[in-house]
């Protein structure tokens, strides 16, 4: 039966950068590599849990060195770590670090897949992450990627034998990749897979392992390594310029988010893979004993005297001399009856054709978006640079039904453009990210299964020029993307996106009401059309008023925005409500806020959330008024402040000075402030003088890394970082100094005020500290000891050093009652006249 094949993800080392971004040109020595991946009918799959976890040399070394088609399965998109470059967290950073991804593959030359599981934060055990995550689902989801990719090879980050020993995120992918291996080929196991793909099975299963998993580069020395295989990944590549660690180095340095940016690695160097499953590799190559070649597929022989021969004797001067026999392969490659490699070695030898011929092909728009039902036009480009017999026949744009016949030859560096009139489809879905399209659970994205697995979501509107080269027709399918210049910056491509009529935002997404006072809350409505008009009301819960109900409203153009002013009044006692918008135009509703993540090394994305946002009325009390505040690593802990009623002015570490501190009734050092603001050492020495004349100075989490955080004096008094961390945002938390003012003035804490926390307790909790620190809280996970590091705090001079490791940078953007007042107090200690510190050392 034919089979639907669901991933065309065509890695080349020689690709063309996914939906948007300039198009790469090609050299003769890039066609060249893709000729010779042409020429390997091998593929190979590595799998972790995250972005940042592959290994980018290895699969640089699969894809430029062996030539296999190499593919990245991420279980997660990263949605739960940091973001060292942004305010992106959760679901926005989850976007952010795909196209990083993305990115990396374009360097390296993989191709990138995903489960729907999502990444919830740290976790201990592998027994929570698959708890949380619905083991059954995400294995699923590792079959449906397998089955589709048909790896001959699969590689594991991660030892599925040790659980407990690292995150279990890590740990529970190599779990589910093992377990997939021998249900991939049975027909029993997800059977409603096999209505879009075929049973497979790999050949074999290796475990990347290392020194580190060791525990030292001498007990890996000693190791028995009978089971293992061991590869250069330091090769060169002449006709690339570039060794392939270097690649690897420059395709890591794409998750910028993480903070992986950094210097190129040169060299010999060996990588190590132990088999798992599958027969022992007896010439010490990954692929032994499996046919990689033409003679693979029934068909492939006349294929393979064509294509070796141009492999052999290539023309790095002239390669379009190579366009005739490319068409004569294309023709024979079309009649395969394997699905899976025809279609795989179709998008490749299109790919060289193009670049052969150096064709030059795209279809764009002067508008970066279009809603169901509105005209766009597109314009068709077309050049072909070389003396190769070329004529384009058409062009047809989808998803409409209008084929231009246009019947031309193609003369050599003739620039040809021509301009078509579409309509976008009134059902046409938003080009927004497809895992966030409904509500998922804490551990896992829903999504359709054909779209399970892809990185992104498919572009709807495309142009596809049918070109006949040396008497063969070939198709050449374009996205359509948004052309522009600016002075600064000369020509941009972004991707054309399909998006809502309307959309609206609040701009705090938790806004806190610390009395029963009012507040005015604007709302923002964009337009996505020129002319429309409608009303907007709040839909909220009994308990808050708001008024007016609702408001008329009318937007002439497009892109334009519009604010109205909602009144809303809390209730009495302390209450949490989330208040949507909604829109209504001509009937339909508008419930939906849209982000734009807009950054150099990865193409601007438009995202689409809903554009509720929470209210909190809180009996909260503060002394204090002028907090300094100097920012982290996506960092919105400022913002939390000032909607309390504090007065925070966010400070840069170069304007950190005696006279300047003296202003303030408390500064407060952002989340690894330390660690991306190199120059604050050499401030810390006025910042424990501002806590000795009588300052309070509270410092947020940081980490201190194999090298420490280079300093030696982070606290007045003994402080040693580590790694612990409670990951249970519902662990219970024992008060270790109950009359200490932290947990009394100017708030009363109870148990309640840890209701509600989200992602997690704490992380990289102090394990060490001196004797004048008192440490306020215990908490442990579950089968640990109990963890006292999560908040301290000791006089220094006249005034306070408190060190935090809870994870306030979550817990106040998320509107949690408890955080607030214990932040609170914090900005407050030695405000009061209580000082009852009762000291408990680490």
């Amino acid at each position: 039966m034919q089979k639907i094949l669901s991933f065309l993800f065509i890695g080349l080392v020689f690709t063309f950068s996914t939906y948007s971004q300039k198009p790469k040109t090609y050299s003769s020595a890039d066609i060249y590599q893709a000729v010779q991946k042409l020429n390997f009918l091998g593929t190979a799959l590595y799998i972790a849990a995250h972005p940042d976890d592959e290994n980018t040399r290895l699969i640089s070394y699969l894809s430029n060195e062996v030539k296999a088609r190499t593919g990245y399965l991420s279980l997660t998109r990263g949605d739960g770590g940091q973001n060292l470059i942004g305010a992106e967290l959760r679901e926005l950073l989850g976007v952010l670090r795909t196209q990083e991804l993305l990115a990396a593959r374009r360097v390296d030359g993989g191709e990138q897949f995903f489960s729907r599981a999502n990444d919830f934060g740290f976790s201990k055990h592998p027994d929570e992450t698959l708890e949380i995550w619905n083991k059954d689902e995400v294995l699923s989801d590792v079959v449906w990627v397998i089955r589709n990719f048909k790896p001959d090879v699969i590689i594991n980050r991660f030892d599925h034998r040790s659980p407990g020993t690292t995150h279990g995120h890590h740990t529970s992918s190599a779990m589910l990749s093992v377990e997939a291996f021998d249900l991939v080929n049975d027909k029993n196991s997800y059977p409603e897979q096999l209505k879009y793909t075929d049973l497979w099975q790999p050949e074999r299963m290796f475990f990347n392992t290392s020194w580190w998993f060791y525990g030292s580069q001498e007990k890996f020395k000693e190791a028995n390594k009978s089971k293992m295989l061991s590869v250069d990944i330091g090769t060169y590549y002449p006709t690339l310029g570039q060794s392939n660690n270097e690649i690897a180095s420059i395709a890591r340095s794409q998750h910028l988010s993480q903070g992986f940016g950094g210097i190129s690695a040169r060299g010999s160097e060996k990588e190590y893979i132990e088999l798992l499953k599958g027969s022992f590799p007896r010439n010490n190559t990954i692929f032994d004993g499996i046919n990689t070649t033409w003679g693979r597929v029934e068909g492939g022989e006349a294929i393979a005297e064509i294509l070796l021969d141009i492999e052999a004797n290539f023309n790095f001067k002239n390669p379009s001399e190579h366009l005739a026999d490319l068409a004569k392969a294309y023709q024979l490659i079309s009649n395969l009856k394997d699905d899976y490699w025809r279609e795989i070695k179709l998008e490749e030898i299109k790919k060289i054709i193009e670049a052969c011929s150096g064709l030059f092909i795209e279809a764009t728009t002067a508008q970066a978006s279009a809603v169901p039902g509105e005209n766009i036009s597109i314009n068709a480009s077309i050049i072909n640079r070389s003396s190769s017999n070329m004529t384009l026949k058409n062009i047809s744009i989808s998803p409409s039904d209008v084929v231009q016949i246009i019947s031309k030859k193609l003369e050599n560096n003739k620039f040809i453009t021509t301009n078509q009139k579409i309509t976008i489809p009134e059902n046409s879905e938003y080009t927004a990210p497809y895992w966030l399209k409904e509500e998922g659970t804490l551990g896992m994205y829903k999504a359709p299964q054909l779209l399970r697995g892809k990185p992104e979501t498919p572009r709807l509107v495309k142009a596809t020029f049918t070109i006949n080269i040396e008497g063969v027709s070939i198709p050449f399918e374009k996205n359509i993307v948004y052309k522009f210049s600016k002075p600064d910056k000369g020509e941009i491509y972004q991707p054309f996106e399909i998006l809502p009529r309307v959309s609206t935002s609040v701009a705090n997404k938790v806004i806190i009401f610390s009395d029963e006072k009012s507040k005015d809350i604007p709302v923002t409505i964009t337009s996505g059309a020129d002319n429309i008009s409608g009303n907007i009301h709040l839909k909220y819960n009994s308990g808050w008023n708001v008024s007016p109900q609702q408001i008329d409203f009318s937007i002439a153009k497009k892109g334009d925005t519009k604010t109205v002013i909602f009144t809303v009044t809390p209730p009495a006692d302390e209450n949490q409500e989330t208040i949507t918008p909604i829109i209504k135009i001509d009937g339909k509703e508008y419930t939906q806020e849209l982000v734009t993540i807009a950054y150099d090394h990865i193409p601007t994305q438009s995202v689409l959330l809903p554009a509720s946002f929470k209210v909190v009325r809180l009996n909260i009390k503060k002394t204090g008024e002028n907090i300094a505040y100097v920012t982290g690593a996506g960092d919105e802990v400022p913002e939390s402040l000032r909607q309390i009623g504090y007065t925070v002015t966010v400070i840069q570490p170069e304007n950190i000075s005696s006279g300047y501190l003296k202003n303030f009734d408390a500064v407060v050092m952002g989340i690894r402030a330390y660690n991306i603001h190199e120059s604050l050492k050499f401030k810390q020495h006025i910042l424990l003088d501002y806590v000795k004349e009588g300052g309070n100075l509270i410092v947020q989490y940081n980490t201190a890394g194999r090298n420490g955080l280079g300093m030696d004096n982070l606290a007045p008094y003994l402080l040693q970082l580590s790694r612990d961390r409670v990951t249970d945002e519902n662990a219970e938390v024992t008060f270790n100094a109950p009359n200490n003012p932290l947990l009394n003035t100017p708030n009363k804490i109870s148990q309640n005020d840890f209701t509600g926390w989200v992602q997690e307790r704490g992380l990289y909790f102090p394990d060490k500290w001196g004797e004048e620190f008192t440490s306020i809280f215990s908490m442990h996970d579950k089968g640990e000891s109990k963890k006292d590091g999560s908040l301290l705090v000791a006089p220094y001079g006249k005034g306070y050093y408190i060190y935090s490791g809870l994870s306030f940078f979550r817990e106040l953007p998320a509107g949690v009652p408890g955080a607030y007042k214990i932040f609170a107090n914090m900005l407050s200690i030695g405000k009061e006249e209580s000082t009852n510190l009762n000291p408990i050392k680490g």
